[in-house]
């Protein structure tokens, strides 16, 4: 497995690097924003590890433009910062997971296999031209495209992954919990995040229809159902 650290501190870098080569993983180093983006845009990475703060580029700008090209690379954003604030900018910049400084390389290690694997099996099902049908919303999970009553949505890709995870689990309540480890691959569900990003797709799969989709179980979750 290819792995692209993007971390300006050297030593710390370094000791990335040291630590996911005992796990059997191939690193390269970069150093700062444009050396990270020319090497993430010129070779192929499995996945990509970048500090939220860089120089030339930061880490919030690289990865929206990392994005633009690699709509699919699995990112996480390794930081000092952890408060929800600074997670859901980074969510909403197309990071899929968020570690914060200092971590436990087996953790980092779950979590790399997690959403190499993640990705793994959505590639298989965009290559199927998979498409996700609930009640008048659809999912095109090759094209990224969502409409709700052929009207189409904009969603971030943090807010597709989530409506993604309740579409293919309809009618069943989702914990909080669940939620973390499914759509952010994280046990960390002690930060409002979740119930974030739940109001963000409100507003914009239920708002303007009279069926709402998403519903609230008090003490217990959320459900996607009709009603």
């Amino acid at each position: 497995m290819q792995i692209l650290v993007i971390e300006d501190e050297q030593r710390v870098a370094e000791l990335i690097q040291k630590g996911l080569q005992e796990l059997g993983f191939q690193v390269t180093l970069a150093y700062d924003g444009e050396m990270g983006k020319r090497l993430a845009l010129g070779k192929v990475f499995d996945l990509i590890l970048m500090d939220l703060i860089l120089p030339k580029i930061n880490g919030i700008d690289l990865c929206r433009q990392i994005r633009l090209t690699l709509p699919n690379i699995p990112i996480i954003m390794l930081t000092a910062l952890g408060t929800t604030d600074d997670k859901v900018d980074g969510f909403d910049a197309g990071a899929d997971d968020y570690l914060v400084k200092p971590f436990d390389f087996r953790e980092l290690h779950v979590r790399i296999r997690a959403l190499i694997s993640r990705n793994r099996n959505l590639t298989n099902t965009f290559n199927q031209g998979f498409i996700l049908r609930f009640a008048n919303l659809e999912m095109n999970l090759e094209t990224k495209l969502v409409k709700r009553n052929e009207e189409p949505i904009d969603l971030t890709p943090k807010e597709f992954r989530l409506l993604e995870y309740m579409m293919a689990n309809p009618e069943r309540v989702l914990s909080r919990t669940e939620i973390a480890e499914k759509v952010w691959d994280t046990f960390d569900s002690g930060t409002n995040f979740i119930d974030v990003y739940i109001n963000y797709l409100r507003k914009k799969i239920d708002r303007n229809y009279p069926v709402k989709l998403i519903h609230t179980k008090p003490g217990m979750g959320f459900i996607f159902k009709e009603g």
